[in-house]
C-alpha cells in the first residue's frame, strides 16, 4: 500500500505511515477538524520508487490546489523523540510538478545532518520517510498549544504561543508570538486584543484537554484559526521533554531528588530501587522502626528511575518547617529557594503533629545514642585503633555474606536476597563502622565554626587536601600504580579501545599489570553502584582501562596522581599549622580546640566512604544470586534473559519464581529505562503536578560569558574543557577541566589527572566535590546546564571559592 487517506489511518499503521501520519489519523478519529489528505506511505520510499501518477491522482481527487506537503518519518513524532523540525515541511505547494519534487525533498531531508545527529542522540536507527500531504489553511492567526508547561513540566497548565499568519513562524523562532498560560481559568484578554479572544482560547484548551485524553499524554499541537473563525488541528504529538510525573496520591507533594548528592543522576533500575528499600528497611527496623513490608520505606519514591524523598509532612510540620532550610543547603542555593518559596504556599500550610514516629524516634535514639557518644569519643582518643575498628567491621560484614549455594533454585536464591542478604551489613552501628565514621565528620566540619573570622574557606579546603585514610582515594592510586606498570606496554594500551583491552583481560592475552588483585579489591565498585541492576567493574573493567590510558598521557612528573595527591597532604600540614599558630594568638582556647580538629579530621575524616565500601559487596553477592535466579526464570520462559530479572521488582521477582510470566513488564520497563539513559536534565525539587520548582526560580543575574554555580572545592584554575556526560570510556586529557552533570566514585579516577571539576549538580559534602578538595583541586558545583553551556575545547577559568566559571573568549 503506497497512498492512504488521512481519515482511513489507524494507530496500526505507525510503521506505514510514520509519527505524523499516524497522528492526524488519530485527531481525526476522534473527530477532530483536520484538513483533508492522505500520505504517501514509507513502502514507496522503502522500494526506492515514487509513484508518481498515482501521486498526482491523489493530489487531483483532493482538488489539486495549495496543499502542504509535511514529512512523515517511521521514527517521528514519538513519545520519547519528537523530531521536531528534523525533517522538512513545504506550503503552499502547487501543481503536479511542484508536489513531485517536494516528495522528494521530503525523502532526501531524512539524511540532512541534523536529522542524522538527532537520530544518532536519541539511539534510533534504522527509519523510513512516509510523507503526508494536505489542503493547506489560509490562517488568520495561528501558533501551538503545549497541554502541559513545557518549561515548568505543570501538568495543571497549558501554554498558548499565537502569532498572525502561518504558525511556521513561531516553530522557526523568527516573530516573537503573543504567550499565554492557562490554567483552571481562562487568563483575561488585553484591552489591544492580541491574536487571540476569551473565546478562542477556550476552544483551545477544549481541544487540547479532548486530544490529551484521548492520546493518553500531554500533546504538543499545532493549530489554526481561518477567516471564518474556523479552528484547525493540524498536529499532535506527544511532549517528550517532560519529566515523567510522581504517583497520584490523590495530594499536592513535594519531592527532592537525592540521587545526585550520590553522585548519580542515572535512572535506577527497578530492582536496584526495590533493593535499596528492601535493605535499608533492615537498618531501621535494627532501630526500632516500624516497617510495612508491602512498602519500605514509603517516603522514599522512584520517578523517572531517579530516587526521590517526599519532604511534604515535614514541609507541613509546624514543629520542623521552620528549621528544614538549613537541611536542604546540601541541595545547593536554587534547590534551596525553590523549596524555602514553598513555605508560602497554601498548599504546604502548617499543620499540627510530627512527620514522624515519636515512640521510634526514641527507640531509636535510646538504642544509638550511649553506644554513639561513646563510639565517638574513643575514636576521637585513639583514632589509628578506631580505624581498625572500621576495617575490622568490613572484613566482618564480608565473612557474614554466605548466599545459597550452587544448586539453589531460583526462589531459594531471591529468599536469600530479600531475607537475609542485608543482615551482615545492616546492623544499627554496621560492626563498628558507624561511630569511627561519624567522628571523623565532626572532626572534618568543627575546625570552619572554631575558626570563623581567622580562616578563610580556601585555607580550610586546603586542610582537607591530600586526605589519607579515604578507600576511594586509595583505590585511585593503585590504579595509577596499574599504569605505572602499564608503562613498558603503552603502545597496546593507548592503541587498543578499552572494550577490546577487557576481552582480552578475560582471554587472559593482557601482560600482566596487577588487574587481577585490583578486582579482588575493588571489583565490586562501577559508576551509579548503588543500583544491584549495575554492571560492576568485576563485569566489565572496560572503564578502567580507558582510565589507565588517561593516566600513560601524563608525561610531566610533576602531575602524576601520586605526587599531585603528596603535595596536597604537604600543603594540608603546613596550613595546619599556619592556622593553629594564627588562631592560639586571637583565639587561644578556640585556636587549640581547632588545631586539635584539624588534625583528628586528617586521620578520621577519609573514613567517610567506608560505610558505603562496607555495603557494596553485599550488593554485589545480590546482583550474582539475582542473574543466576535471572537465567533459571528465562530458561524456564518466565523472562527472555538473565538480566531483564533487573527490571522488575523483589516481589515481582518472586512471583516469576512461582508462576508468573513477566517478559512483556521487563521489556517494557527497559526500553523506559533507556529511554531515561539519555535524559540531561532531572529536577531537583519536584511537585506531584510535575512542575519542576528550579524552573520558577528567577534567573540570576550574571557578567557574559560567566556562569554560576556554588563552591565545590576552593581554588582556581584554567585549562581546556572536557564536557562527559558517562565515565564508561571517557578520555580526559592531563590539565584539562572535567564538566560533568555530576560525579561518583566512579568518576574519581578522572580527577587525578584533571585541573578542576565542574558539575550541574551535587552538594558540597556529596562525592565530587568531597574527593576534588582532598585531591587539591578547584571545583564548582550546581551549575545549571553546564554540560550545554560548556563545549570540549573551550578554554574556561573556574573559581572554585566564588563558585563561577568564566568561559574566556575564543
Amino acid at each position: 500500500m503506497e497512498l492512504i487517506r488521512l481519515s482511513d489511518i489507524d494507530g496500526s499503521m505507525l510503521d506505514l505511515v510514520g509519527g505524523k501520519a499516524a497522528g492526524l489519523g488519530k485527531m481525526i478519529r476522534a473527530g477532530e477538524r483536520v484538513p483533508d489528505g492522505f500520505c504517501l506511505t514509507a513502502d514507496a520510499y522503502r522500494a526506492g520508487q515514487l509513484p508518481e501518477e498515482e501521486l498526482v491522482e491523489a493530489y487531483e481527487r483532493l482538488g489539486g490546489g495549495r496543499v502542504a506537503v509535511r514529512s512523515s518519518a517511521t521514527a517521528e513524532d514519538l513519545p520519547e523523540a519528537s523530531f521536531a523540525g528534523q525533517q522538512d515541511t513545504f506550503l503552499n505547494v502547487e501543481g503536479p510538478s511542484d508536489l513531485i519534487d517536494a516528495v522528494r525533498r521530503c525523502w532526501d531531508s531524512l539524511f540532512t545532518e541534523r536529522a542524522v545527529a538527532y537520530r544518532a542522540a536519541a539511539g534510533i536507527g534504522e527509519t523510513a520517510m512516509a510523507v503526508v500531504v494536505q489542503r493547506m489553511i489560509d490562517p488568520v492567526t495561528a501558533g501551538v498549544l503545549f497541554t502541559a508547561n513545557p518549561i515548568t513540566g505543570c501538568r495543571s497548565e497549558m501554554v498558548v504561543d499565537a502569532a498572525p499568519g502561518l504558525g511556521t513562524a513561531i516553530v522557526e523562532g523568527t516573530v516573537v508570538p503573543d504567550h499565554y498560560v492557562l490554567d483552571q481559568r481562562i487568563p483575561a484578554v488585553p484591552d489591544d486584543g492580541g491574536c487571540l479572544n476569551a473565546e478562542q482560547l477556550g476552544r483551545l484548551r477544549a481541544a487540547g484537554q479532548r486530544l490529551q485524553e484521548h492520546l493518553g499524554s500531554p500533546q504538543d499541537i499545532e493549530w489554526a484559526i481561518d477567516a471564518e473563525g474556523t479552528l484547525w488541528l493540524l498536529q499532535s504529538r506527544p511532549i517528550t521533554t517532560l519529566f515523567p510525573l510522581p504517583p497520584d496520591t490523590g495530594d499536592t507533594r513535594l519531592y527532592l531528588e537525592f540521587g545526585h548528592i550520590q553522585g548519580m543522576l542515572r535512572p535506577c533500575t527497578p530492582m536496584g530501587v526495590s533493593l535499596l528499600k528492601t535493605g535499608g528497611s533492615v537498618w531501621f527496623q535494627a532501630a526500632g522502626a516500624k516497617v510495612d513490608r508491602r512498602d519500605p520505606l514509603p517516603r522514599m519514591v522512584p520517578i523517572g528511575g531517579r530516587l526521590y524523598f517526599d519532604v511534604t509532612d515535614f514541609l507541613r510540620s509546624k514543629a520542623m518547617r521552620e528549621r528544614i532550610g538549613t537541611s536542604l543547603e546540601v541541595y545547593g542555593p536554587r534547590v534551596q529557594g525553590a523549596v524555602l518559596r514553598m513555605l508560602d504556599d497554601p498548599r504546604f500550610a502548617p499543620r499540627p503533629g510530627l512527620p514522624l514516629h515519636l515512640g521510634s524516634v526514641v527507640k531509636g535514639m535510646a538504642r544509638m545514642v550511649p553506644a554513639g557518644l561513646a563510639g565517638v569519643v574513643s575514636s576521637l582518643s585513639n583514632p589509628a585503633l578506631a580505624r581498625a575498628r572500621a576495617h575490622r567491621g568490613v572484613a566482618e560484614i564480608k565473612r557474614m555474606i554466605v548466599p545459597p549455594g550452587e544448586s539453589a533454585t531460583a526462589a531459594e536464591r531471591l529468599r536469600w536476597v530479600v531475607e537475609d542478604s542485608h543482615k551482615a551489613v545492616m546492623s544499627i552501628d554496621m560492626h563498628g563502622i558507624v561511630w569511627p565514621l561519624t567522628a571523623g565528620m565532626i572532626a572534618g566540619t568543627l575546625p570552619a565554626a572554631l575558626l570563623k573570622g581567622v580562616a578563610t574557606d580556601e585555607e580550610l579546603d586546603t586542610v582537607l587536601g591530600g586526605m589519607p585514610y579515604n578507600v576511594t582515594t586509595q583505590m585511585d592510586l593503585k590504579l595509577w600504580g596499574l599504569a605505572v606498570r602499564a608503562r613498558e606496554h603503552r603502545d597496546l594500551f593507548l592503541g587498543t579501545p578499552p572494550e577490546d583491552l577487557a576481552a582480552m583481560y578475560f582471554a587472559g592475552e593482557l601482560p600482566d599489570i596487577g588487574m587481577a588483585g585490583f578486582l579482588a579489591a575493588y571489583g565490586m565498585r562501577a559508576a551509579a553502584e548503588i543500583d544491584v541492576g549495575v554492571p560492576r567493574w568485576a563485569d566489565d573493567p572496560a572503564p578502567l582501562f580507558a582510565t589507565i590510558a588517561n593516566y600513560l598521557r601524563v608525561e610531566d612528573p610533576a602531575q602524576a596522581p601520586d605526587v599531585r595527591f603528596k603535595a596536597a597532604a604537604a600543603r594540608a600540614e603546613r596550613m595546619i599549622e599556619t592556622l593553629s599558630r594564627r588562631a592560639r594568638r586571637r583565639r587561644p582556647i578556640r585556636g587549640r580546640l581547632a588545631a586539635f580538629f584539624m588534625r583528628r579530621s586528617r586521620q578520621l575524616t577519609g573514613l567517610r566512604e567506608i560505610a558505603k565500601f562496607a555495603w557494596l559487596p553485599v550488593i554485589q553477592a545480590c546482583r550474582r544470586q539475582l542473574l543466576l535466579a535471572g537465567a533459571d526464570l528465562a530458561d524456564r520462559g518466565r523472562l527472555e534473559r538473565a538480566d531483564d530479572i533487573m527490571f522488575l521488582t523483589l516481589e515481582e521477582a518472586r512471583a516469576a519464581a512461582r508462576d508468573t510470566d513477566h517478559r512483556e513488564v521487563a521489556a517494557m520497563r527497559r526500553a523506559e529505562y533507556v529511554r531515561e539513559l539519555r535524559r540531561r536534565t532531572v529536577p531537583g525539587a519536584l511537585l506531584s503536578d510535575g512542575t519542576d520548582l528550579e524552573a520558577l526560580a528567577p534567573a540570576e543575574p550574571a557578567p557574559d560569558g560567566v556562569l554560576t554555580g556554588m563552591s565545590g572545592a576552593a581554588g582556581q584554575a584554567t585549562g581546556r574543557a572536557r564536557v562527559i556526560r558517562d565515565p564508561a570510556g571517557a578520555r580526559i586529557e592531563p590539565g584539562e577541566i572535567l564538566v560533568a552533570p555530576t560525579t561518583d566514585p566512579g568518576w574519581t579516577p578522572l580527577f587525578m589527572t584533571a585541573a578542576g571539576l565542574v558539575t550541574e549538580t551535587g552538594s558540597p559534602v556529596a562525592h565530587g566535590p568531597t574527593v576534588a578538595r582532598e585531591y587539591g583541586i578547584p571545583a564548582v558545583i550546581c551549575v545549571r546546564d553546564a554540560t550545554h553551556e560548556i563545549r570540549t575545547g573551550q578554554l574556561i577559568t573556574i573559581d572554585g571559592a566564588a563558585g563561577t566559571v568564566c568561559v574566556e573568549p575564543e
